[in-house]
């Protein structure tokens, strides 16, 4: 389905009186448009901010929310519209005749016959969360904080106000209050620049108040990580600096070399030696994988840029299907994420379109199996997976079990023990299905 566009509207702000236009989201597509989701639940989407005085105002508009691969489809009418029933029935029927139209011929579709009514936002979006597998104490806390967010919002035009209500809840500014507020940063959308600018603004007056977190690794994650690596046998080692690198860094090596002159003031030669050659061996570790990094970002830009150089994209991306690997893919997202910020919303259309197509050529090369397997692990929580399991009994052969078993194996070498567990337990249960 192609991505749908905000309406624009036309409001006049109801603090100053300035006209201006916004944007309007009426259909919340997550399988088609995922950005939209974090902004939703953000409390950023179709919320509209006043030029001339900064005022943020919720716009008042049905929304209809629809999640393909969790079948859900949520419906919320504000009371204030005070829409008819017949009006809010001709609404809904034709977003999800919409969106039924737009489905693959394969798609479930019984979902969208009773889609689920709620009469205020919150409780919306906790349908949402709680599809998620998020916990109602999370949820509180989380809307805890977006209602400290918006009252701070609201009191940037009075200092006084605002230091006063940071001042009453300062014992609530930790790191995960700053990374919900960067999160609801990030997820605002393009054409709400100013409602991002006046979350900017509140970030930037909390950090001179209360100061903001480090997001830098913590001593106690450095310290797991030169256990973990200190310990683990030397076959695992350059398993184990993969899944560690970003903890790598002058803070890790500094603490290391650190445990080296404790062993050598506590007279334990033989640990300190040891310690000083796996040091050298995980640096230069680390050189090689940043080497290999930049090296296959590199080929990938370059594929990029001849298919993009091409009169014809789409043809010359098919005549290199070969040439479709990770560092393409790699190189394609990274692209688009600067057009994306850059707002050249052409281009970010033209390699979204790339995009898609590589992802056929990808999928084309799998096997069926491989393909079923990749479903799987793509479900978000073990109970989907079983469910998807039981859909799909057919799928379900004593090569699909082994396969599985072989992936397990293959992860465990690679330390990433809870995929290697996750994949056990789908060749356990796919197992017992064929009994």
């Amino acid at each position: 389905m192609p991505a749908v566009a905000p309406q624009s509207v036309q409001l006049t702000c109801p603090a100053c009186g300035t006209p201006f236009r916004a944007s309007i989201y009426t259909l919340v597509d997550v399988s088609e448009q995922p950005e939209l989701k974090p902004a939703l639940l953000s409390g950023q989407l179709n919320v509209a901010v006043c030029p001339s005085c900064r005022t943020a105002s919720m716009l008042g508009a049905p929304l209809v929310y629809h999640d393909a691969r969790k079948q859900l489809c949520l419906v919320y009418f504000p009371q204030e519209l005070n829409a008819r029933p017949e009006e809010q029935e001709r609404f809904i029927g034709e977003v999800t005749s919409f969106i039924i139209r737009s489905l693959p011929p394969e798609a479930p579709r019984g979902y969208l016959l009773a889609p689920r009514r709620f009469l205020t936002l919150p409780s919306l979006l906790d349908a949402i969360l709680e599809a998620d597998g998020i916990s109602r104490e999370t949820l509180d806390r989380q809307r805890a904080y977006v209602e400290l967010i918006s009252d701070l919002a609201s009191l940037l035009g009075s200092d006084d106000d605002f230091n006063a209500l940071v001042e009453q809840r300062r014992d609530e500014f930790g790191p995960e209050f700053f990374a919900t507020l960067e999160a609801f940063i990030q997820a605002t959308p393009d054409e709400q620049a100013e409602s991002r600018a006046l979350l900017i603004q509140v970030r930037e007056r909390l950090a001179e108040l209360v100061g903001e977190p480090s997001l830098e690794a913590s001593d106690q994650e450095i310290a797991a990580a030169i256990e973990r690596l200190s310990a683990v046998p030397d076959e695992e080692l350059e398993y184990a600096v993969a899944e560690l690198r970003p903890l790598i860094d002058y803070g890790f090596f500094q603490a290391w070399t650190e445990r080296i002159d404790a062993a050598m003031a506590g007279g334990h030669a033989d640990e300190a030696a040891r310690l000083f050659d796996r040091r050298a061996r995980i640096l230069a570790m680390v050189e090689d994988l940043d080497q290999q990094a930049q090296a296959m970002f590199e080929a990938g830009s370059a594929v990029l840029a001849e298919i993009l150089a091409a009169p014809d994209p789409i043809a010359a991306l098919q005549q290199r299907a070969d040439q479709v690997d990770e560092a393409f893919m790699i190189a394609l997202s990274a692209n688009a994420g600067a057009a994306q910020r850059a707002g050249r919303d052409d281009v970010v259309q033209q390699l979204e379109q790339l995009a898609n197509v590589a992802l056929e050529i990808i999928q084309s090369r799998l096997s069926p199996e491989e393909r079923f397997i990749n479903e799987l692990l793509l479900a978000e929580t073990p109970r989907e997976a079983t469910a998807l399991l039981r859909k799909n009994v057919a799928k379900i052969t004593p090569d699909l079990v082994a396969q599985l078993n072989q992936l397990a194996d293959q992860e465990q070498a690679r330390i990433n023990t809870e995929t290697a567990e996750r994949l056990r337990q789908l060749a356990r249960e796919a197992g017992a299905m064929l009994f």
